[in-house]
């Protein structure tokens, strides 16, 4: 009888630990109240220091300093709740909620050059591959996410402008080889979703830009922030200690996929003539 009282014991006291952690894939996530609110956060140094890894990226810390923490497991706790914590009800929001105006719907995909300056001026992002410099991957390709502009909402240029820092190992790879290839996926938008295309669909359209980065020359420089800076907002407030500066794709192949069939290899003066809208 006392052995089974002291394994109830055991059991509650275990089921007491673990009341906080919830299954996510076989992995366990501390889940909290706390949530950093978006439009409450502050990317200047004075409110959040910024660190500076081994990789060169730079990252917000996790906890403020002078934070009081009680114990090790406390401190673990505290960290990995700030993380990985969310509301499940924002976590359902659908993206017709957002403040953001949604994509106009992609022209036809036999408008190849079309589709291409579509798929370039409504992604906000992509995959950035260069050869690395990095010791134990040299001479491999290597890719990186990067915001990306080809300008304001209302004025596409077709030409990919991004915001750099010599940190970064990519602008390093640029320094001693700056040739590259941009990736962008349809994905990045509803359209795959609402049309339940998986990302490796040839129907979600995928654009890949191979080109030369270069840096932008001063008569443009003021069109650079404007693209960059109207799509990415957040960016203007990104710590000038990181010496910043804006770069822009020169293109030698526009590669696009966004049919069953095969791949189109659009003349560059086809790209440019054509317009997103």
């Amino acid at each position: 009888m006392k052995s089974s009282y002291i394994s109830l014991a055991f059991i509650a006291a275990a089921l007491y630990v673990c009341r906080g952690y919830t299954l996510r894939s076989s992995v366990s996530w501390v889940v909290s109240n706390d949530v950093v609110e978006a439009e409450d956060a502050d990317l200047s140094e004075e409110v959040a220091p910024l660190l500076v890894d081994s990789t060169g990226l730079w990252k917000k810390q996790a906890v403020a300093p002078g934070e009081m923490v009680k114990s090790k497991v406390d401190t673990v706790v505290q960290q990995s709740s700030r993380l990985f914590s969310y509301p499940v009800e924002k976590a359902t929001i659908s993206s017709s909620s957002s403040s953001s105006p949604p994509s106009p719907p992609p022209p036809p995909h036999q408008e190849t050059a079309r589709t291409a300056r579509y798929i370039a001026h409504n992604s906000d992002w992509g995959v950035l591959s260069t050869i690395s410099t990095q010791e134990r991957i040299k001479g491999i390709p290597f890719g990186n996410i990067f915001s990306v502009s080809d300008g304001p909402l209302d004025n596409s240029t077709g030409i990919i402008y991004f915001y750099m820092t010599p940190m970064d190992n990519s602008v390093s790879d640029l320094k001693i080889n700056p040739y590259a290839s941009l990736t962008f996926s349809e994905a990045e938008g509803d359209f795959c979703r609402q049309m339940m295309y998986d990302p490796e669909d040839p129907r979600c359209a995928r654009l890949t830009l191979t080109g030369k980065l270069m840096d932008v020359p001063p008569e443009d420089l003021l069109f650079a922030q404007e693209a960059m800076f109207s799509r990415h907002p957040v960016m203007a407030k990104w710590p000038i200690g990181h010496k910043w500066f804006f770069m822009r794709l020169e293109l030698i192949q526009v590669w696009l996929q966004d049919w069953i069939g095969g791949i189109s290899l659009i003349p560059l003066e086809e790209y440019f003539k054509a317009t997103p809208f």
